[in-house]
């Protein structure tokens, strides 16, 4: 597993790393940018994530009946996961969370609801995290809508305050998959 774990941080570097300045979705400014879209929205970057995600999900922390993620970032992460799952015979449903309740049909705010009983045990997926501000919002919907959220991992924690304000503020543990160390070699961001 270690060999998929190097090769997923390979394609994350090509694919999703860039040494550029940018605004992030927080404000602040930062001299790089770490778009995992581009690595999970790749043939082989979404097998990667799914089963990497997957694999420490099931290896570390509490347990979980479903993921979630918020959208546009956690879709295709999530879709990952739910296709790993089903390769290795062990499903696992999921939910997205819009940023807001559709304006139309049903309104609802998580999708995939049907799949998941209320009340479950849910790991939260999020590509990067920078300041907690998305995964904030997007536990806070989970619990709102019954169910409980147990613990958030992400692909790329960026150590900018994320991980203190989610665990400190919604006692929810996080864990990532790798920091700015493991791009930057410890630089600031």
């Amino acid at each position: 597993m270690q060999n998929e774990r190097s090769e997923l941080l390979n394609v994350l570097k090509e694919l999703s790393y860039e040494e550029r300045e940018v605004i992030l979705s927080s404000g602040k400014k930062s001299n790089f940018y770490v778009d995992v879209r581009n690595t999970s929205l790749h043939p082989k970057g979404i097998v990667l994530c799914g089963r990497e995600l997957l694999r420490v999900l099931r290896a570390e922390g509490p347990e979980f009946d479903a993921v979630a993620g918020p959208s546009l970032g956690a879709d295709p992460l999530v879709s990952g996961i739910l296709y790993a799952g089903w390769q290795q015979n062990t499903p696992v449903p999921g939910m997205l969370v819009r940023k807001e309740a559709k304006g139309h049909g049903t309104g609802r705010l998580l999708e995939g609801t049907r799949n998941v009983p209320a009340g479950s045990r849910i790991a939260v997926i999020e590509d990067v995290l920078t300041t907690g501000k998305s995964s904030l919002r997007t536990i806070r919907a989970i619990r709102d809508a019954g169910y409980d959220p147990v613990r958030l991992i992400v692909v790329v924690d960026r150590q900018e305050g994320g991980r203190e304000a989610i665990e400190d503020g919604e006692g929810v543990p996080v864990m990532s998959l790798y920091g700015k160390s493991d791009f930057r070699d410890g630089e600031a961001c």
